[in-house]
């Protein structure tokens, strides 16, 4: 282990994850306009690194969030248990007809030319009815809590949920974990939340409590109103232009001690080059570059992220938390859904250079 994040040794919680629950109707590689069936996949870009940890990584996960008690909420509420992370919730009544609603997420997964195309109905979420005030952290985080974590795409929601954020961020220092954010910059949910200025006002506050960072350098500039870099970047899989970033990110926020990405060239829908990096201390991690025959995108980088972390949890070193990231984000696309279907061994063979043989 060589690095500066100070991680509690023990606790009863690994990880605990603040954000909203969503459910994404997929119809695969049927555009929804011609659409006639859907599958269902449970997610949140905050929930899926919690999930990805309890399921393939064994590590005690919790998720704070908001649950309506209806039956998408039962349904929620019954694969959060099933990928093994304890809830948190605070409760809301839906009315039979206006909500409030757990999220929807619309996502064809496209193929070849085709890109995937992802929309929203997010009226009345019950996740940005949430305010400081609705979880008690002290009760969450009494058995001792290592890491929290939390994200941009809650950041965005309404003008409380930010607050929520800082809320639990400083509760979860008081409690001596590792604070992380994925900084996941969406333009849709800020455009209608306050636009860009808002967006760099709300997480400059945010990441003042941060200490692993997670986002490319596109997310870097937007999210926090950084220049970009002068140098450029060669391919989507030159990792200069998000490097030559770092020194901007922590004159402007000096407590982060890590920032990670991905860094992926999207040849077509189903052929991407993937590799990932990571910013630890002053030092750069890089992994390899793998040629991906992706199932579905979504949530690869909640892959990596859930990777990079158990590595740093179970005290292993910087290089080679961020190559079980990798491995585990590239074999994450290769499922359906948000979350992961792969076995902690199989995310160790593939990043020790395994092969797709088949295993007998």
């Amino acid at each position: 282990m060589s690095h500066t994040l100070n991680i509690p040794k023990s606790g009863a919680l690994d990880l605990v994850s603040l954000g909203a629950l969503v459910h994404r109707l997929d119809p695969g590689i049927i555009p929804f306009r011609k659409a006639t069936q859907c599958q269902i996949h449970v997610s949140g870009g905050e929930f899926n690194v919690a999930a990805n940890l309890a399921d393939c990584f064994h590590m005690q996960t919790g998720i704070a969030s908001a649950m309506v008690d209806y039956p998408v909420g039962d349904l929620i509420a019954e694969r959060v248990r099933a990928m093994g992370v304890k809830p948190f919730y605070k409760h809301f009544k839906h009315d039979g007809v206006n909500g409030p609603n757990m999220a929807t997420v619309y996502s064809d997964r496209g193929q070849g030319v085709r890109a995937p195309v992802v929309f929203y109905n997010r009226c009345n979420e019950a996740g940005a009815l949430l305010k400081p005030g609705d979880f008690d952290w002290k009760a969450i985080f009494a058995g001792g809590v290592r890491w929290f974590h939390s994200g941009g795409i809650f950041a965005a929601l309404s003008p409380t949920t930010a607050e929520v954020i800082i809320e639990g961020m400083e509760a979860a220092k008081k409690a001596g974990a590792v604070v992380s954010f994925d900084l996941n910059y969406r333009a849709k949910l800020w455009n209608i939340s306050g636009g860009h200025d808002r967006a760099v006002a709300v997480l400059d506050r945010i990441v003042k409590n941060v200490d692993v960072l997670v986002g490319n350098e596109e997310d870097l500039q937007l999210g926090l109103g950084i220049p970009g870099p002068e140098v450029a970047a060669k391919s989507k899989l030159d990792p200069s232009a998000f490097l030559g970033m770092i020194d901007k990110v922590v004159k402007k926020h000096p407590q982060i001690k890590v920032v990670a990405t991905t860094l992926r060239e999207v040849h077509s829908t189903n052929r991407h080059s993937w590799g990932a990096v990571a910013w630890i201390d002053g030092q750069t991690y890089m992994a390899p570059t793998c040629e991906l025959d992706v199932l579905d995108r979504v949530g690869g980088g909640d892959g990596y992220a859930a990777g990079f972390f158990y590595s740093l949890l179970a005290g292993e070193a910087p290089a080679e938390a961020v190559k079980l990231g990798w491995a585990h984000g590239a074999l994450l696309t290769t499922f359906p859904g948000d979350t992961t279907m792969a076995t902690l061994e199989q995310v160790r063979a593939f990043a020790e250079g395994g092969s797709a043989r088949i295993q007998r």
